[in-house]
């Protein structure tokens, strides 16, 4: 039988707080820094799913919408948003908070794919996803249609 899990089993959320040696010319968030954020929270996420080892396949998309300061908390939130035979896709939203007068907004949004390794490093069967809330099922629904465009463009892309 087939594992299935809910997207709210294998999610995390973590803080960090943005330090001078973590931002570019301009003062603001150097842009690897919070990529390599989002790849470590995400495979976390992959590896809680699958109970296994993952490696990243891809970064689909990543969109900066407003920048993070020295001395702002930085909150990444991560979950599965859907699952093939192999493969899952990892969606990351990150915010910045002040933490003296609270205020907050989205900066980053981030979407990933990871594949499920076997003992000898070939792809294995990733458990099945269940979304329960209707956020999760919005965010699935989202994702099938991230995932069947990507492979549509991957067709076109080698036919030509």
């Amino acid at each position: 039988m087939v594992e299935t899990k809910t997207p709210r089993q294998s999610a995390i959320e973590t803080r960090y707080t943005l330090a001078p040696h973590h931002v570019n010319a301009l003062g603001t968030a150097f842009g690897g820094v919070i990529m390599s954020w989002i790849d470590t929270v995400a495979a976390m996420v992959a590896q809680r799913h699958c109970n296994g080892v993952v490696v990243t396949a891809s970064i689909d998309t990543i969109s900066f919408k407003a920048p993070i300061h020295v001395g702002d908390h930085v909150i990444l939130k991560a979950s599965v948003n859907y699952v093939g035979h192999t493969s899952l896709e990892i969606g990351v939203q990150v915010s910045k908070e002040n933490p003296i007068s609270g205020s907050s907004a989205r900066t980053t949004t981030a979407y990933l794919t990871f594949v499920h390794l076997d003992e000898s490093g070939a792809p294995k069967a990733v458990p099945r996803l269940t979304p329960e809330t209707p956020d999760e099922k919005r965010r699935h629904e989202n994702a099938t249609m991230r995932v069947k465009a990507r492979k549509e463009l991957l067709a076109k892309i080698k036919r030509r």
